[in-house]
């Protein structure tokens, strides 16, 4: 079982690896614009109902967000500056199974930004239809520890005015939050 884990989590470094190298020879876009990558169900990507697993969706979601800081130039700044990309928090929706073999898009776009995270809407898309949907909380780190959003926007630019942070999003993070790394999180049911 162990060996079958290791491969599986191997295939996902080399697919990351892939994206990050296909995504540097396709159009720019800017940070704040939606990105789309066409993937495919793999045999890797599947359960034994012989469609893609739940817990998939957020690692080919990973790799539209991969694409959009590619393309759009964030990536290489955030590593000459050694911060690194972390996902604080999730949460999906599923509408329709992705079966073996199908074609489907990774569909990405920031939905926004408050004092804690950055905030990721992606859709998986077949057919122009809606299969599954998440929603990201993102956070950018350092060395020092988390990146502030200042320094985001020094760096990456500020967000367009119109690109406001829906306040369900924030009743989302605050309801599902955990105490902060400085602070204890005991584990009793």
């Amino acid at each position: 079982m162990l060996l079958v884990s290791n491969i599986a989590g191997m295939h996902l470094i080399f697919r990351t690896m892939l994206q990050l190298f296909t995504s540097g020879r396709r159009p720019a876009l800017g940070i704040w614009d939606p990105g789309s990558i066409d993937l495919r169900v793999l045999l890797t990507d599947i359960d034994i109902a012989m469609h893609m697993n739940n817990g998939m969706y957020f690692s080919v979601f990973d790799l539209g967000r991969f694409d959009l800081m590619v393309r759009s130039g964030v990536w290489r700044t955030m590593r000459a500056r050694g911060w690194s990309p972390v996902a604080a928090g999730e949460t999906i929706s599923f509408r329709k199974s992705l079966q073996l073999g199908r074609r489907y898009s990774i569909e990405t776009r920031i939905l926004g930004l408050d004092e804690r995270a950055i905030y990721f809407e992606q859709r998986a898309v077949a057919d122009g239809e809606i299969y599954a949907r998440a929603v990201i909380a993102t956070r950018l780190v350092s060395g020092a520890g988390p990146v502030s959003n200042e320094e985001i926007i020094a760096a990456f630019g500020a967000p367009p005015e119109e690109l406001v942070l829906p306040e369900w999003v924030q009743e989302w993070r605050l309801n599902n939050t955990l105490p902060s790394t400085r602070r204890p999180a005991p584990h009793s049911w």
